[in-house]
């Protein structure tokens, strides 16, 4: 078996150089895993079904099963009005289905002994190194004031991976004073253009919403990773993970800017769904970064095909096409839960029973879901209507590619239902 060559094997003065592609992945006939042709059937009435009723456009929907291709299908149409069919190879803003990606680079980067998870991130980035925590506090009248309080312990590479940082983001922050910092200064760069520099510093100025270590919050943690990772490497994020990840993957159609030919098969949201506009402009997909900082949580573009060549690489425990990328230990440890012992939950994602490992939802036991799976299955969605699912116990991937920023949890989990409703063994 041919090992993944080191991070400094690929990267040399700045320049990339080319890597060898996979070949398509095998299909299989349902029955010859398990899985039912009649069930898998139903997914595209059931999507069109949607379409008819105002939820999404279309979408891209593939599940594997022991590394096969059993369903791969397009679905709708890939715009507004309704007048293009949509391709298989669509493209779709992949939001926070990037954090995966920029995760999963961090892990090998730790493997070639460049970083450890316990290493505080000031090492890399000392405009993080000595932060304030802000504490509300409420006297008996309800009237309530925020305190600012030195962190007790630096924010560390863990605490980015699994959410346990301290960052927020601005729309969900749990600390007002924290949402309303995050605002004023638009840290997350929505309407102007911000180095990768200037975004860390101004970051730092900006108290934490709880202590490192202590409380799970969906933030913009999986960014400051990102940078990090440029700062480890000395490389822009984009160019690494083309390195690292989508080259030798042949992740054709992924990367953090949508190229001109990838524009006429970018995916749309009905523009009656409320949140279209805000959540488009915030991808910033559609121009040269320069000098702009690449949101290692949110910035891909991506394939139903492309995302799947990763996900079965973690399914696979770490190997493709007879390349190693992490070991069979490591992935176990990415999908092991690492939340357990702080407040908090990604239920507004995953829906109960989930926790958070590194990088990917993991679910801690088979009930308390409100859609079917398995103990240790993990998974993540996008704010613009993506989602996927990696089953270790079931050998399966699954992934539902989608318009629709409103009606996301709405989809995610009917596909889900589907997805497991066709295994019949």
């Amino acid at each position: 078996m041919r090992l993944r060559q080191g991070i400094s094997g690929l990267l040399l003065c700045g320049a990339i150089y080319a890597l060898p592609t996979i070949s398509l992945a095998q299909t299989a006939s349902p029955e010859s895993v398990g899985m039912s042709t009649d069930r898998l059937a139903r997914i595209g009435p059931a999507v069109m079904r949607e379409v008819g009723n105002g939820v999404v456009p279309g979408a891209v929907t593939l599940i594997a099963r022991d590394g096969k291709i059993v369903h791969y299908e397009a679905t709708g149409f890939l715009d507004n009005d309704k007048t293009r069919p949509m391709p298989k190879d669509a493209v779709f803003r992949a939001f926070s289905m990037t954090k995966p990606f920029t995760s999963v680079a961090t892990m090998m980067l730790l493997e070639e002994g460049r970083l450890q998870l316990g290493d505080p991130i000031s090492k890399w980035m000392p405009e993080l190194k000595a932060m304030q925590v802000a504490v509300e506090k409420r006297d008996a009248a309800g009237t309530v004031s925020v305190e600012l309080v030195p962190a007790r312990r630096e924010i560390t590479v863990q605490d980015l991976l699994r959410h346990t940082s301290g960052l927020v983001y601005s729309g969900s922050a749990s600390v007002k004073r924290v949402a309303d910092a995050y605002v004023a200064i638009d840290i997350e760069s929505r309407d102007r253009d911000v180095t990768t520099d200037e975004f860390i510093r101004e970051l730092g100025k900006i108290p934490l919403a709880s202590q490192p270590g202590a409380h799970w919050e969906y933030s913009i943690s999986t960014d400051v990773l990102g940078v990090l990772l440029e700062r480890v490497t000395g490389t822009r994020l984009d160019r690494l993970l083309d390195a690292m990840l989508f080259k030798p993957l042949g992740m054709k159609d992924t990367s953090f800017q949508a190229q001109p030919g990838d524009l006429v098969r970018l995916a749309d949201a009905f523009n009656a769904d409320p949140i279209k506009a805000i959540t488009w402009k915030s991808a910033r997909i559609e121009k040269d970064p320069g000098l702009r900082y690449l949101r290692g949580g949110a910035g891909a573009v991506t394939t139903a095909y492309d995302y799947f060549l990763f996900a079965q690489m973690i399914a696979n425990g770490g190997v493709a096409n007879d390349r190693r990328y992490l070991s069979k230990k490591t992935v176990e440890f990415m999908l092991s839960d690492h939340s357990q012992g702080t407040t908090g939950s990604p239920i507004a994602s995953t829906g109960p029973g989930y926790g958070f490992g590194l990088g990917f939802a993991v679910r801690r036991q088979d009930g308390l879901g409100v859609a079917p799976g398995s103990t240790g299955d993990a998974m993540w969605a996008g704010a613009g209507g993506t989602s996927f699912t990696i089953d270790p116990k079931e050998r399966t991937v699954g992934i539902i590619m989608t318009a629709g920023p409103a009606t996301r949890g709405y989809t995610r989990m009917m596909f889900k239902n589907m997805l497991y409703a066709a295994m019949v063994k």
